[in-house]
């Protein structure tokens, strides 16, 4: 496929807004949720992060059990999907991440949880001594219904051993994902931006994406990330721009026409940018999300969270029609 970075931007949107609209027509999707970032402690060292510390630092923290249960009944009542990721925490063990999702399933059956990056599943892996695929069916056992997409970043190997040489690689990210399809989880794709990628590496990573699709079908959505890089290793880096946010949704579109959506995570694109990816190829912006702790960490300047009625405005506003949803895509209420 060619490098569609390089076309005429206008030109782009107007193809991306097109798949979209055959797609899905005017509806733009949202749901209420919650996320649970349950602790930013972490040995692994990426440059592009922000949000990691050590044990003992200035504002280290790790919520327990009755911590998460507390802090679901206070901000995510009525949250449809928790979404649950954080750090890769050197002392939990791997009964802690299954009694805790055994713990908000139980507390909250209603709700769907969507946790653990294959990062994360490849950590606990590690510090289980179990397979990742026992790792999968154990937390598929305690309550995990669907996977997040973090941790893809960039898949190009020199890249990635730049920016996050101690993540695992490409490769068993993608064996992780397919590993979760295997077992009827349904999960998200991400791409990290903006950084020292070029447009040759991003086509390669979408196309990567594309063929594992054709081979699962077990992606939902795919989010396209800016990469914010305040207070990070590389934070002489200047920012994307909002052409470059809107040309990456618009080429995601086109490529991943295989998968369902594409998200415009109005966290990291803030809410102006977010709202005009709807008409770049974009039909989802997420949801409520209260509250995102790690894009805030790297100078995110977003809101920390959004209400149905300012999300349902967003949409409106762009010409389309608010649909919100649960986790899997079931259509709930309709805005107008």
């Amino acid at each position: 496929m060619k490098d569609l970075f390089n076309i005429d931007f206008l030109e782009l949107g107007i193809q991306a807004d097109k798949i979209r609209h055959q797609k899905w027509g005017r509806k733009t999707f949202f749901v209420k949720n919650i996320h649970l970032n349950y602790t930013n402690i972490c040995v692994s060292k990426c440059s592009f992060c922000a949000f990691a510390k050590d044990v003992g630092d200035t504002g280290a923290y790790i919520f327990e059990i009755d911590e998460m249960l507390k802090y679901i009944a206070e901000k995510g009542a009525e949250a449809r999907e928790i979404h649950v990721v954080g750090g890769l925490h050197p002392d939990k063990p791997f009964s802690f991440y299954t009694e805790s999702l055994s713990a908000l399933k139980s507390a909250y059956p209603e709700k769907v949880i969507k946790a653990f990056s294959a990062v994360e599943i490849e950590y606990f892996a590690g510090i289980s001594g179990l397979s990742a695929s026992e790792v999968l069916q154990a937390l598929q056992k305690s309550g995990l219904e669907m996977m997040p997409g973090g941790g893809a970043e960039i898949f190009d190997p020199e890249v990635r051993n730049i920016i996050c040489p101690e993540k695992i690689p490409a490769e068993k990210w993608l064996e992780i994902h397919e590993m979760a399809h295997g077992l009827g989880i349904k999960t998200n794709a991400t791409m990290l931006y903006g950084h020292i990628e070029n447009s040759e590496q991003k086509m390669k990573h979408l196309e990567t994406i594309r063929e594992l699709q054709e081979k699962t079908s077990g992606f939902l959505a795919f989010i396209p990330l800016a990469f914010h890089p305040e207070n990070t290793f590389l934070n002489e880096i200047y920012p994307s721009t909002g052409v470059e946010d809107l040309r990456t949704i618009a080429v995601s579109r086109i490529v991943l026409d295989n998968i369902p959506h594409i998200k415009a995570y109005w966290v990291m694109l803030g809410e102006k940018t977010a709202q005009i990816a709807l008409r770049f190829g974009a039909d989802d912006l997420d949801g409520t999300i209260i509250k995102e702790n790690i894009s805030h960490a790297a100078g995110a300047t977003s809101s920390e969270g959004l209400t149905v009625e300012n999300l349902v405005d967003f949409v409106s506003s762009a010409g389309l029609i608010a649909v919100e949803r649960d986790a899997f895509y079931n259509e709930i209420k309709t805005y107008g």
